[in-house]
């Protein structure tokens, strides 16, 4: 409608419609933050209980870290960094990282290279294949320490099938778990054990995105089975590749279940990794500062691993 003054049209909005007298947008801004209020509603008790149990806990440990905190001291003395500076001398901290970093490097490296392989053997989508494939993946379901417990029961050398089955075979026994050489690679050998039906169903969804087109080029081209995974499928799958290998990395720094359960961190601290430490200093020795050190320490690690996983894989590059 023109106005009845100058005949002109009043003046409109980029969206349509009529502007505000001062020139901005008055209503759809009230029309959106009316409509964003049922969300904020809907979010609220998931936020507060996101809030109260995640990032309160975490904001409290770093607060913590920087204290000499003891549970059931009377006091509690401001330290500041000092008990990074004591973690940085600790010879039991480097004894841990070492031990994490052999297990992390060890079971990552053969959950990737098993997985991928097994995900290879088994992307086609047969009966048969089905079942494989949902063989493998059971034991992930299963809790950490249910699996620590049976595989102890088991590498038991007096009374576990394992040292049946050698005694029968008139093999001497071998005590897995007691052994300071063997302990950790056989933690390694029930990680990796659990885990690579994970690693394997990751591959199948990312072999699974790979157009068939690229593999009907290269057999154009005469490229055999090994040319054509090192060319066509590896380069096809690095996203798959680098949020599998990301993930593990992770699951592998923090792990717990299976050494508490299965060594405690022995025999002589040859299993003993970070979260064992962070978990004896914190909930036996009542150590809370120190073991909020010790958590925070572990955080950076694992982002500056993440940071060098995302700089290799170069993720961004990826069509």
């Amino acid at each position: 409608m023109t106005d009845q003054l100058t005949g002109s049209a009043p003046p409109r909005s980029p969206r349509g419609g009529a502007a505000a007298p001062n020139g901005r947008e008055a209503r759809p801004t009230r029309v959106r933050t009316r409509r964003f209020q049922p969300a904020w509603l809907f979010m609220a008790p998931s936020l507060l209980i996101l809030g109260a149990f995640v990032v309160f806990p975490i904001l409290r440990s770093l607060y913590y870290s920087f204290f000499d905190w003891t549970v059931g001291a009377a006091t509690q003395p401001f330290v500041g960094f000092g008990n990074y500076v004591t973690l940085f001398h600790d010879g039991q901290f480097w004894n841990a990282l070492r031990i994490t970093l052999e297990f992390t490097v060890v079971s990552v490296v053969l959950l990737v290279v098993f997985g991928f392989i097994a995900a290879l053997l088994l992307q086609r989508d047969t009966l048969a294949n089905r079942i494989v494939r949902s063989v493998f993946f059971f034991p992930t379901i299963v809790s950490l320490v249910t699996i620590g417990l049976v595989w102890k029961f088991l590498l038991d050398p007096d009374i576990g099938l394992v040292g049946g089955i050698t005694a029968a075979l008139g093999l001497p026994s071998v005590a897995w778990l007691q052994s300071t050489s063997l302990a950790l690679p056989t933690i390694v050998f029930v990680s990796v054990w659990k885990s690579i039906g994970f690693a394997m169903i990751l591959f199948v969804a990312g072999l699974k995105g790979v157009p068939a087109e690229r593999y009907e080029a290269a057999r154009i081209d005469g490229a055999n089975t090994w040319q054509t995974i090192w060319g066509i499928t590896l380069p096809s799958i690095r996203p798959t590749m680098l949020f599998t290998s990301m993930i593990l990395t992770i699951q592998s720094f923090q792990v717990f279940d299976l050494v508490y359960v299965m060594t405690g961190g022995g025999p002589v601290f040859h299993t003993d990794t970070l979260v064992n430490l962070l978990y004896r200093d914190g909930f036996v020795n009542y150590q809370t500062g120190y073991a909020s050190a010790i958590s925070w320490v572990l955080f950076v690690i694992i982002m500056l691993i993440s940071l060098l996983q995302l700089r290799l894989f170069r993720y961004d590059d990826v069509d």
